[in-house]
């Protein structure tokens, strides 16, 4: 769902981080030496997991709302999601005053649900399929008058999600990659588009779980490839790529991999360890890509995205 196909540019991307600025959290990027040792690499970690409502989502969310005429906000937003969008959301709601209606997918974590809750959005539930969600959505928009506000493909959402890379530049010099998880694509889009527009020389690399690899599979086809029966434990990327982030994707990122489940946990239990954060398997899965393709961070100088670190910590998978 899109409601503007205008690609942006580095300047929405620029406009929209000095439109957020005051509503959310310059992240920190961390750096462990005993993580580097392990690729002969140096890593530096952008640490979203650190942001408000717990995500990068909040920057995007906060574009659109901002964004928003008087007689658009006026009825109040409304979205689909599994967790973060929906709490990114409806905390930039509430900031303006307006309401937030939230359609989830019944299977989504009780924690992600209870954020979206504790920023006084209204919950509908829906079956946990892509067409469920996008049906209940539909519905509640025209039940309430409500402005749509997609979870990720959507200009707005991909200008404000582009910040994280402007801010990334400037804190550390000299990058040779950049690597996003992917999902439905915002994130990826974003930062792709602001680190080549900014510098065409850094290498943008995109990690995905092996078992929803619609991304991995629609970049080496040339083609959008719709999501189906995603199944792994990074609940966060399971939705299907967006149509204007793939033709973000295209354009500007380098590389897609994949990574099992299992090396998502393992990744999740070392920057725990080591970097003393609480990191999601989502989150996780740009370190992922390092523990299983080692060799192309050898001698290099990466930015890796975590991007969220909510999770219910009574099920942890290890």
């Amino acid at each position: 769902m899109s409601t503007d196909p205008i690609i942006p540019t580095l300047a929405d991307i620029e406009a929209a981080h000095a439109r957020i600025a005051d509503y959310i959290h310059r992240t920190p990027v961390y750096h462990s030496e005993l993580l580097d040792q392990r690729c002969g690499g140096e890593l530096h970690f952008k640490c979203e997991n650190l942001q408000k409502v717990g995500a990068f989502k909040a920057r995007g969310a906060s574009n659109a709302v901002l964004g928003l005429d008087e007689a658009e906000a006026a009825a109040g937003v409304a979205t689909h999601s599994s967790g973060n969008h929906g709490a990114a959301l409806a905390m930039a709601a509430k900031r303006r005053g307006i309401p937030a209606h939230i359609v989830m997918p019944s299977n989504a974590p009780a924690v992600k649900k209870a954020a979206v809750a504790a920023y006084g959005a209204t919950i509908v539930e829906c079956e946990p399929t892509l067409p469920a969600r996008e049906q209940t959505l539909a519905e509640v928009l025209a039940d309430t008058g409500a402005h749509p506000v997609p979870p990720y493909d959507d200009a707005r959402i991909i200008a404000g999600q582009g910040t994280v890379a402007l801010e990334l530049l400037q804190q550390v010099a000299e990058l040779d990659l950049v690597v996003v998880p992917v999902g439905g694509g915002g994130l990826l889009a974003g930062v792709a588009l602001a680190v080549k527009s900014i510098n065409p020389g850094i290498e943008v690399m995109a990690v995905e779980p092996a078992g929803a690899d619609d991304a991995f599979r629609s970049f080496g086809l040339g083609m959008r490839v719709e999501q189906t029966a995603p199944d792994t434990i990074a609940d966060g990327l399971r939705a299907s790529l967006g149509v204007l982030n793939f033709a973000i994707i295209q354009k500007y990122v380098d590389t897609i991999v994949t990574v099992d489940d299992s090396t998502i946990v393992d990744a999740m239990k070392l920057q725990w360890s080591r970097l003393k954060t609480v990191v999601e398997p989502s989150g996780a899965v740009s370190y992922a890509g390092v523990l299983e393709y080692p060799e192309r961070f050898r001698g290099r100088r990466a930015g890796l995205v975590i991007s969220g670190g909510n999770l219910d910590l009574d099920k942890l998978p290890w």
